[in-house]
């Protein structure tokens, strides 16, 4: 099977997790940017909102979020071996990774591009959308276009206050991924999974891009850069991913930064959820944030809106626990205890999320 045509850009954080996996599972595909006439002629009409990754397969429908598009691909082709890993703690730490990189590394990638690389994004933003004009026109429209973008920081959490905490961290991880990249090519083993390719999003297509975090990892992470390139390129890798289910250990500082940041604000946005689904009927849309939390990263503390996307990645997580047999859950408990990760082994949203039309919504 193939034809299927990928509709995003370079500078766009979600398409470079989709490229890197279409590029290694190899599929017959070709990207096309998603300009003015894009969104006009495809996006808008299929999908309904402005957004990309768009995929459209051979047949002609239209896979909006990446994930889907992995999982998409994933089933019509078959192909070996799979994105997802098959064994359970593996496939369990592989959905934490993909939890983190979708949905907290989003605030040193929206950081570093929006407080060091403005006028570059203008530039890159108004390339995209209008290839024929002049650099100043296309200034002018990147400019128009990417103000809600740098409008998201505060969403996200990044203030002042924050900021701070916010580069301590992603210097941290760069140093701990920088560790676990000197035993292991990928982040299970020999060659790419999920995870790589949600690292890739905002490693790639925030961090190693746009010029200013991209000479930071080079000269503080250059064992980064270089996976950056490898994964993104589509790298295949040399091996396989580690046998006998095995977690490794150097990826334990990582899963901690995450448990001790992201987590507390996933409890708290699921506290949101739960009052507000406590009065929605099944098949209600929900909204993209559901009021203020507080986040706490490396000693600073600050606002943020509790967004409910999140929340349907971690609903995988604890799919991916949930689904493991008693051995396998053992395993994975003992990974939670040493990550100070334990309350996860009990949490649980209080109504399932699915995705239609495009949507997060009740089930």
């Amino acid at each position: 099977m193939g034809g299927y045509t990928l509709y995003g850009a370079e500078v766009s954080y979600f398409t470079g997790k989709a490229r890197a996996y279409l590029r290694w599972r190899g599929v017959d595909f070709r990207e096309e940017l998603a300009t003015q006439a894009v969104y006009r002629d495809v996006i808008l009409p299929k999908v309904g909102w402005p957004v990309i990754p768009v995929m459209v397969t051979p047949e002609g429908e239209a896979v909006q979020d990446s994930a889907d598009i992995i999982e998409t691909v994933e089933a019509r082709e078959g192909l070996s071996p799979p994105a997802i890993p098959q064994t359970p703690l593996q496939r369990f730490v592989a959905q934490l990774l993909h939890l983190y990189a979708d949905e907290w590394l989003t605030l040193p990638a929206m950081h570093y591009r929006w407080s060091y690389n403005e006028d570059w994004a203008y530039a890159e933003f108004g390339a995209l959308s209008a290839p024929q004009a002049s650099r100043g026109e296309q200034y002018e429209i990147g400019k128009k276009n990417g103000q809600r973008f740098k409008g998201a920081l505060p969403i996200l959490g990044v203030h002042p206050e924050t900021i701070p905490g916010i580069e301590a961290s992603y210097e941290a991880f760069l140093g701990e991924f920088s560790a676990h990249l000197e035993q292991h090519p990928y982040l299970l083993g020999g060659r790419p999974c999920l995870a790589d390719f949600a690292f890739i999003g905002p490693l790639y297509a925030h961090l190693y891009r746009d010029p200013t975090s991209g000479e930071l990892m080079k000269r503080l992470a250059p064992r980064v850069a270089d996976w950056v390139e490898r994964a993104h390129a589509g790298g295949k890798g040399a091996g396989d991913l580690l046998a006998e289910d095995t977690v490794p250990e150097t990826l334990e500082p990582i899963l901690a930064r995450q448990m001790r940041e992201q987590f507390p604000a996933l409890v708290e946005t699921a506290r949101l959820f739960e009052g507000w689904a406590s009065e929605a009927a099944a098949g209600a849309f929900l909204p993209r944030g559901l009021g203020e939390i507080w986040i706490d990263i490396e000693g600073t503390r600050g606002p943020a809106q509790a967004r409910t996307f999140p929340l349907y990645r971690l609903q995988a997580v604890t799919d991916a626990y949930d689904a493991m047999d008693e051995a396998a859950k053992a395993r994975a408990d003992a990974l939670l205890e040493r990550v100070r990760g334990a309350p996860l082994k009990d949490f649980r949203l209080s109504k399932r999320l699915v995705r239609t039309n495009y949507r997060l919504a009740l089930a």
